[in-house]
């Protein structure tokens, strides 16, 4: 995978994130917060397809790898939600 393969996969992980933080309601920190939540729902909605047993919706391939979009987005409202309910608002 090259550099540009790289970039482009950290855009798409980026904007999975905010959806899924848009879904959720729960906002905290910027571009570089939400391309961590991208790829942490990625990982957590294919775990979760996977035990499911539900199929993959909607990948993207980049530089060989794949990223599931749909499975990230849900991953990522997921993993918001359960970051929203720990951390205390002010």
């Amino acid at each position: 995978m090259g550099f540009f393969e790289f970039l482009l996969l950290l855009l798409i992980a980026g904007i999975c994130g905010s959806i899924g933080q848009s879904i959720a309601g729960y906002s905290r920190g910027g571009c570089v917060v939400s391309i961590v939540v991208g790829f942490i729902g990625a990982l957590l909605g294919s775990w979760l397809s996977e035990q499911l047993g539900l199929p993959e919706l909607f990948n993207v391939t980049v530089g060989g790898s794949t990223f599931p979009i749909i499975w990230s987005i849900i991953g990522s409202v997921i993993f918001v939600v359960i970051v929203g309910l720990l951390t205390q608002r002010k």
